[in-house]
């Protein structure tokens, strides 16, 4: 999901109303995925201290093909690592809060601490499989985001999911099974598959996919997408 932070997201995805959307929902695990950006998670994991809530640091990029890929950590300390890297990589452009929206930082208690005045609504200069070959090594993981869709869609712009893409798992959008989308892309048969609710608002928010597993950590998922030592995913 989205706070503030991305241009695109309701003023509402601030860290105390997410959070509490999130535990009326029963939520136990939550990705925060801002586009091509992270500030905002150790807001929202302080945001949930106390409550059971596990925030994963995550950011959802737009690659040099104009594929949106989500990468997710265990640890602040591994995505500021991959943030440096973005930010080296972005074009330098500066945002139009007037056309794109606002991209706002903010503390745990949903206060307005400052702008992010660069475009972040764009693509890097990052390949897809340099963005799946970095976040890797880095023992994050890449899951590229509603490939179902003609925008920004891994099918929509390159047709097909490519064989030596080493892919741990794909997204579809919430508004599509994952039956009908193996029926309707047929190249995405053996992935595992996840529908979420990539929010841009609280209503968006959903419960479509479940994970089985020991602990809720990136390690973890990783293990139930390959269906090992008895973790699973259930996908509604």
């Amino acid at each position: 999901m989205h706070s503030v932070l991305s241009p695109c997201a309701e003023i509402e995805m601030l860290p105390p109303l997410v959070i509490e959307r999130a535990l009326q929902l029963g939520l136990d695990i939550l990705a925060i995925t801002d586009h091509n950006a992270s500030e905002n998670v150790a807001a929202f994991q302080r945001a949930a201290l106390g409550t059971g809530l596990t925030i994963i640091p995550g950011m959802e990029i737009q690659t040099r093909e104009e594929v949106h890929v989500v990468c997710l950590f265990d640890t602040l300390e591994q995505i500021e690592i991959w943030q440096r890297r973005v930010n080296a990589s972005l074009p330098g452009l500066k945002n139009r809060p007037e056309y794109f929206g606002e991209q706002l930082r903010v503390s745990a208690e949903g206060e307005i601490l400052g702008r992010d005045e660069r475009l972040l609504l764009t693509s890097v200069s990052l390949n897809l499989q340099e963005v799946v070959h970095q976040v890797q090594a880095l023992d994050g993981l890449t899951i590229p985001a509603h490939v179902d869709r003609r925008a920004f869609g891994l099918l929509g712009a390159l047709g097909m999911v490519p064989e030596d893409l080493l892919l741990e798992a794909l997204e579809v959008s919430r508004h599509l099974t994952c039956e009908a989308a193996i029926e309707r892309y047929p190249s995405l048969r053996g992935f595992p598959l996840l529908r979420s609710g990539d929010a841009h608002r609280l209503s968006e928010m959903t419960t479509l996919t479940s994970f089985y597993m020991a602990a809720p950590t990136v390690t973890e998922m990783r293990l139930a997408l390959q269906g090992l030592d008895g973790r699973e995913i259930f996908v509604r």
